[in-house]
């Protein structure tokens, strides 16, 4: 038979005294013969609105009890996906506090969803594993993260990435008599790309499922662009360098758990992404042109300095969702990020001058990412994703840009981790790009800590 917990046998036996009280009165009065009083009949009443009050009180105390069990089992599958998806394993608070909640350690019995024989285990909740416990951790190679911060509790992650990118670019300035005949020059460009962003982020637990996060990155960023001075006849070929560097666009996000998942059942967790445009944007450098970049044949047109910024506000919305299934953590996100219209844009070009671009609608970003995150021991996890995004076309006065086209981007990450401590991990992923339009090369280390 299955035990019953202390409150419902408490509001049973209440309710049996209740009822024996009932019963004994009614017999003394009959036995004796006599009516009962006055007297009786308000004792009676006082005993039955004792007995009510009690009776609200435990009824009270039930509701507590299974408040605090929902919160014990929220926990438990918090501390669960912990070990199943990258970073820090964040403590719970109701691991952390006593029975009185004077910070002691509080040890329950709990269910354990991976046991071999498919019965639930037991196991005690807030005392530290054994050293030879495996911890089933994912390293994180995605913006996203997969596990949301516990109520009240703040994570630090400073980042650094690396990213390098080659392009050749071949422009014919002429017309063809036939095909294989062409009256003009051929302007030949190599451009070489180095990014280095530095960005410190910040998650706070608002509640058990919502998180709020602020992103603050600072760009350099270097280009070298080899090519030969276009109408001159040069045979040598010239070396365009610029560079750039500032605050990037700083970002804040809204995360949301929809449901409870654990072991075999997925996770769902809404995101909504808000980008600022506090980095300097592309319309605000100088650009390489006598007096104006269209039509023009004098001058790079390259800017001067490059932006740290995209130059539009943008609001994602996105789906994150991870399936925890042992001993492998597969995880992913849909997104679409849609960037907002600039209106009355100038372009600024040598001497001081501008040029009148009008509105500038940059394209939407539509993004889709999956992955595989695989423990290899106590303290290390390996993972692997893909990460594909459709950058749409760039409108000028509600207009395709000339040249411009749907890009393309798609990396393969491999991603590695490593548990220094309890509230502290090293993460480091390497991208590769699959097509001309993405870096072919990036590196990011990151080094989540939560307090």
């Amino acid at each position: 038979m299955k035990p019953q917990p202390f409150c419902h046998v408490a509001v049973a036996a209440c309710c049996s005294a209740l009822c024996f009280t009932n019963t004994a009165v009614h017999a003394q009065a009959v036995r004796s013969g006599n009516v009962v009083d006055d007297v009786s009949v308000d004792t009676l009443k006082r005993d039955v609105t004792d007995l009510a009050r009690q009776l609200d009180t435990l009824k009270r105390e039930l509701e507590e009890e299974k408040s605090k069990l929902r919160d014990l089992r929220r926990s438990v599958r918090n501390e669960y996906l912990a070990s199943q998806r990258g970073g820090t394993a964040q403590p719970s608070s109701t691991s952390q506090q006593g029975p009185q909640g004077q910070g002691g350690t509080q040890v329950a019995m709990v269910s354990n969803p991976t046991a071999q024989d498919g019965t639930p285990a037991t196991e005690p909740v807030g005392v530290a594993p054994e050293r030879n416990s495996r911890q089933r951790e994912v390293a994180p190679i995605f913006e996203q993260p997969g596990i949301l911060t516990p109520k009240g509790k703040f994570a630090l992650e400073p980042s650094i990435q690396y990213s390098y990118s080659s392009n050749n670019r071949v422009a014919l300035v002429g017309y063809t008599v036939i095909p294989a005949l062409l009256i003009g020059l051929v302007d030949v460009r190599q451009v070489k790309s180095n990014t280095v962003t530095g960005a410190l982020t910040g998650r706070y637990g608002l509640t058990n499922r919502t998180e709020l996060e602020l992103r603050v990155p600072y760009v350099y960023r270097s280009d070298s662009t080899v090519s030969r001075e276009i109408f001159t006849g040069s045979a040598t070929d010239n070396v365009f360098q610029t560079s750039g560097k500032a605050i990037g666009d700083v970002e804040a996000s809204l995360r949301y758990q929809f449901n409870d998942g654990g072991a075999d059942r997925p996770y769902f967790i809404g995101t909504m992404r808000v980008k600022s445009r506090t980095g300097k944007d592309p319309f605000e450098v100088v650009t390489d042109c006598v007096t104006r970049c269209v039509g023009n044949t004098t001058g790079t047109g390259l800017p001067m300095e490059l932006p740290t910024g995209s130059g539009a506000y943008s609001l994602q919305p996105g789906l994150t969702w991870l399936f925890p299934s042992d001993p492998a953590v597969f995880f992913g996100s849909f997104s679409y990020q849609y960037n907002f219209k600039r209106n009355n844009v100038s372009r600024r070009v040598l001497n001081g001058e501008s040029e009148f671009l009008g509105d500038i609608k940059a394209g939407d970003i539509l993004g889709a990412n999956f992955g595989m995150g695989l423990a290899l021991n106590d303290k290390s996890s390996f993972s692997v994703g893909f990460d594909l995004n459709s950058v749409g076309r760039t409108k000028q006065n509600d207009v395709t840009v000339p040249g411009s086209v749907r890009t393309v981007l798609a990396s393969l990450l491999l991603g590695y981790s490593y548990r220094y401590s309890d509230k502290t991990s090293f993460s480091m992923s390497i991208g590769a790009g699959l097509t001309r339009d993405t870096p072919d090369l990036t590196l990011t280390m990151r080094v989540p800590m939560s307090f």
